[in-house]
């Protein structure tokens, strides 16, 4: 019982954190501005919630191109964190090695499960028109993912069918993840 408050405790934390590396991530690699001047509010939590493990990583870590790579090495490390935290509470029981490998599966299916959440948001607030600041940012966010489907699937009776083809495409890879995920612990 302790183990698993602690390990729901670990994973909420540390997927808030690493959800917002990631985020900024993304946000940044889109050219949204995020600064406190532009009026994002999405920009200045994340900026609260993750200056203080990105900035000091921006040192080390560069940039690849318009890609945030200390973001990125930020939420990894997040994720280690908490599997070497979750593998000492469980006794040290097994290979340290697998730690790393578990970690990365957890920071793709982080990723897959924000991109979910996030095409989800935008297509509850397609339904109702609004004209928010935070309506406008879900939608630049979505749009690259789902330019590719919009150029295959045109609108059906005028309804955008695209988040919905998005939705499954992610739960098939996240199906396909856990599988690999099994099978590179088995392999172990």
């Amino acid at each position: 019982m302790f183990y698993q408050i602690v390990s729901l405790l670990l994973e909420v934390a540390v997927g808030v954190l690493c959800g917002a590396c990631l985020l900024r991530l993304y946000m940044q690699y889109q050219r949204i501005p995020m600064a406190a001047r532009s009026g994002n509010p999405l920009g200045r939590f994340l900026f609260a919630l993750t200056d203080w493990l990105v900035l000091p990583l921006r040192r080390v870590v560069p940039a690849l191109g318009r890609w945030d790579m200390a973001s990125l090495v930020g939420a990894y490390l997040l994720e280690l964190a908490q599997f070497f935290l979750l593998w000492l509470l469980a006794g040290a029981q097994g290979g340290l090695y697998a730690v790393p490998i578990l970690a990365a599966f957890g920071l793709l299916r982080l990723l897959i499960s924000g991109l979910t959440g996030l095409v989800i948001v935008y297509a509850v607030l397609s339904w109702v028109p609004t004209q928010s600041l935070m309506s406008d940012l879900i939608g630049r966010l979505c749009a690259p993912p789902l330019r590719p489907i919009r150029r295959l699937l045109p609108l059906v009776g005028g309804v955008d069918l695209s988040p919905l083809v998005l939705l499954v495409l992610l739960q098939i890879v996240s199906i396909l993840l856990g599988h690999l995920q099994g099978l590179a612990l088995l392999a172990i």
